[in-house]
């Protein structure tokens, strides 16, 4: 795959560790409540010229603190592609594991919005031999803003660096707009892009939109699509997946996204 995946797998399937999460890359700045286990699961498939690519993320976050959870993530994939004789082949196996954490110490009551810091650590237990990993260990390190534009709509602004084992570093950014159709009932949408730091690479800009469905108090059902934009980007994506959300010595809560 294309160094793309990997911001898929460490800004949207790194989001399985974060609160905004499933189904968009660009994360917000809120964390999991004090004591509550945040699950998520579900489908994603990426569309890469002959490239088919279907991933199955899986991942548990932890509310430590009012501020502060961390999480891992890992689950399976498989890939349908050309070798090089033109045959189209099948690849399944692991995925990479990935542990994360997010700290939000800046709250909007005073700082205008709110302020975090994502840090995930990838590591290699992906087969790199069936090329379905990098093979190394990977370091991602986030800045997340969130901001109330109003009672239904909310923006959040993502900056972060790639620190990428054998490979040349990469610096991605989003921005992402959140929009409360109804009571249970939010449409999302983004727009990220990743910039490689090595000689002749170029940006590659996606555009991501879905919703998310509250099917009951605590837990949340959804559904996006996207398409590459610009330079090394899929030609499009999709997922679908269900996020879970509890404490164990109260009652489900409400998943605000």
């Amino acid at each position: 795959m294309k160094r793309w995946w990997w911001i898929a797998v460490t800004v949207a399937a790194l989001p399985p560790f974060t609160e905004a999460g499933r189904p968009l890359a660009v994360d917000d700045a809120s964390t999991v409540a004090n004591g509550d286990v945040q699950i998520e699961a579900g489908v994603g498939f990426v569309r890469d010229g002959a490239t088919h690519h279907f991933d199955f993320p899986f991942s548990v976050s932890y509310g430590v603190v009012p501020t502060l959870q961390v999480g891992a993530g890992f689950g399976g994939q498989l890939e349908e592609r050309l070798d090089d004789n033109g045959n189209r082949c099948t690849e399944s196996g692991l995925g990479d594991l990935v542990l994360a954490t997010k700290w939000n110490p800046l709250s909007a009551e005073r700082f205008w919005a709110d302020h975090s810091m994502a840090l995930a650590v990838k590591f290699p237990t992906a087969d790199c031999d069936k090329g379905l990993g990098s093979g190394e260990t990977d370091v991602d390190l986030t800045y997340i803003a969130t901001k109330s534009l109003g009672q239904k709509l909310n923006a959040d602004l993502n900056l972060g660096y790639t620190w990428v084992g054998g490979d040349a570093d990469v610096l991605h950014y989003g921005l992402a707009l959140r929009w409360q159709a109804k009571e249970r009932l939010e449409l999302v949408g983004e727009i990220f892009a990743d910039t490689p730091l090595g000689d002749g690479n170029t940006t590659a800009v996606t555009f991501n939109g879905g919703l998310r469905w509250q099917i009951v108090d605590g837990l949340v059902l959804d559904a996006a699509a996207g398409a590459g934009l610009r330079g090394d980007a899929p030609d499009w994506t999709a997922t679908v997946g269900l996020t879970w959300t509890f404490g164990f010595n109260n009652k489900p809560k409400t998943t605000e996204k």
